[in-house]
């Protein structure tokens, strides 16, 4: 539910821009040895030239091994140690790239994509304690926060359990102070992500006390309990939630969630339908309306529910599963037996992924 499995999991934006970054001293790089028309095809610049070409395409073994086999016969052309270390990042051979990352610096301290790599690269292998110097340096050199960095940098901080310094990168991230509310809300919620669940529900409630009108706080401890199966304690904050922030689809559709584990489902049909008038565009309330209808003997109107789910989240496993359940019910076989075996395929699919 909340599990973003640390090290492994990074958001592909934040990729992005760093590969953006690093482009930036790519194209600088480019036209030195590109310039150089009358070089001989056996010449360094020449060989660096090309392998720089294959990478670019994506031939990242064949530019790697170009690269060196260049760096055994000249370890110190210009801008080799860069190209490599940015060609094993791209690899995912993380601890390989900061090798050379940090032959980059050494060779030209200018290069702040090398330092920006170097953290990204110790944060990627698992080393955060070692990217958080190099992540701290990347905070320096911008008067505002470097979105991306802060993350990093909040993450490394949580998995090494320095939960103040995750909150202070988290608030720069966000443009709040440090102390506020809406820090300990932002740090609650990425250590939930994190499955850093005690610290999470603590700063949780740290920022209820700090604005106790402060929204989506008692909707996240209610998420927390809800995961924790402590139905009653997860009804308590959706409520609350409700009271502070009473135009929240979510909350309704979560309260919704709860009252149906304790079998409450007048009451959890109420609060979808009230969750769907306000949001309809998202699937999950129609999920929950469907099971919830189904466990009320509705049969009709609970494959009526998971039919329009199905239409919003075609490649949803849960839907078509439930809906062969109440096709079974209704005495549908082959309907049924359609769904359910399409259910299964989706959940396969959806395991079988990276």
């Amino acid at each position: 539910m909340f599990l973003m499995p640390p090290v492994k999991c990074i958001p592909a934006l934040l990729l992005i821009s760093f590969a953006a970054s690093v482009s930036t001293y790519a194209r600088s790089q480019e036209s030195a040895p590109a310039a150089q028309e009358g070089t001989s095809p056996a010449s360094p610049e020449a060989q660096f030239a090309e392998a720089r070409k294959l990478l670019q395409q994506g031939h990242l073994d064949e530019g790697i091994a170009r690269l060196q086999d260049l760096e055994a016969k000249q370890p110190g052309l210009k801008g080799l140690s860069h190209e490599l270390g940015l060609a094993l990042y791209k690899k995912a051979d993380y601890l390989k790239a900061v090798e050379f990352l940090k032959k980059a610096q050494q060779e030209d301290p200018k290069d702040n994509e090398a330092v920006q790599l170097t953290g990204l690269s110790y944060y990627l292998a698992g080393r955060p304690a070692d990217a958080i110097p190099l992540l701290e340096k990347v905070q320096g050199w911008y008067p505002s926060a470097n979105v991306d960095a802060s993350y990093v940098l909040g993450i490394c901080y949580i998995q090494t359990k320095d939960y103040p310094g995750a909150r202070g990168a988290f608030a720069k991230m966000y443009g709040v102070p440090p102390d506020s509310a809406a820090s300990y809300l932002f740090t609650a919620r990425m250590l939930l992500r994190q499955d850093f669940e005690p610290p999470a529900e603590e700063y949780a409630h740290e920022a209820a006390k700090i604005d106790p009108k402060l929204p989506l706080v008692h909707y996240l401890l209610g998420e927390l309990y809800l995961f924790q199966s402590k139905i009653p304690e997860s009804i308590a904050e959706f409520q609350k939630e409700l009271e502070i922030n009473p135009g929240y689809a979510s909350a309704y559709y979560k309260l919704a969630d709860a009252d149906s584990r304790i079998e409450k489902y007048e009451d959890a049909e109420k609060l979808l339908q009230r969750s769907i008038w306000l949001d309809p565009t998202s699937s999950g309330p129609y999920i929950l309306l469907g099971k919830v209808l189904e466990k009320k003997g509705e049969t009709q109107l609970a494959v009526r529910a998971l039919q329009h789910a199905i239409s919003m989240d075609p490649n949803n496993a849960m839907p078509h599963h439930l809906l062969g359940q109440a096709y079974r019910d209704m005495g549908r076989a082959d309907d049924a037996d359609r769904e359910l075996k399409l259910a299964e395929q989706l959940q396969e699919r959806q395991s079988a992924k990276p």
